[in-house]
């Protein structure tokens, strides 16, 4: 009961103002799930990123091992092939060499061949036979001294089968001479005419002494 000359005020309040609207609940709960999809989606472009990053880094480190070992082959197989050049142009050059040394040699003895082939003994008569007897025995003992020498020239090249071993000595019983110096006098034509210039000076010295 109220005292007396106290007036009492009454509050009213609505109902709706004491109860929270139902909807407000669900935008908070909309909101939170769009922010936990951003960062969820934050999260997977990050690790995307992570992993790209991680992948290039895997494929620079393949192709900078290519790349060594690239050059490691390119550095050997540059040596060797620039051994195996050098190597050929001179297995090229002392075969350009020996085949220009074969075709004098063989001129040489084309010539002597000849010559030996010319040579028959049995016309020979009792007059001449002393005179034709020195003569051919020296084309034959030239003979046999350049084709030793170009043997022993040629024994330790491509070439040394044709030939065989070449002679201790000649018919005189003398040593053959260095193959280089049989070489150069070939080269210089001196062995090819060697034959033709021994029977002359032979020919002059009978006729003197006739």
């Amino acid at each position: 009961m109220a005292a007396p000359g106290e007036h009492t005020h009454h509050i009213k309040i609505r109902s709706t103002q004491m109860e929270m609207p139902s909807g407000s609940t669900g935008i908070r709960d909309e909101d939170y799930d769009r922010k936990l999809k951003a960062a969820q989606d934050e999260l997977d472009r990050i690790q995307l990123q992570r992993e790209e990053l991680e992948r290039k880094k895997n494929e620079l480190e393949e192709l900078t091992s290519r790349k060594r070992h690239f050059l490691t082959q390119q550095v050997e197989l540059t040596e060797k092939l620039t051994s195996s050049l050098t190597m050929i142009d001179r297995g090229l050059y002392e075969m350009r060499q020996e085949s220009e040394d074969l075709e004098q040699c063989r001129s040489c003895f084309a010539a002597h061949l000849d010559k030996l082939q010319k040579i028959n003994p049995e016309s020979w008569t009792r007059d001449n036979l002393s005179e034709k007897l020195e003569k051919s025995s020296m084309a034959l003992d030239i003979a046999a001294d350049e084709y030793d020498q170009a043997a022993a020239h040629f024994q330790n090249g491509r070439s040394g089968t044709i030939f065989g071993r070449p002679s201790k000595r000649n018919r005189q019983g003398k040593r053959t001479g260095p193959t280089s110096e049989f070489m150069l006098n070939l080269r210089n034509g001196f062995a090819f005419n060697l034959p033709i210039v021994a029977l002359g000076g032979l020919a002059l010295v009978i006729y003197l002494l006739k």
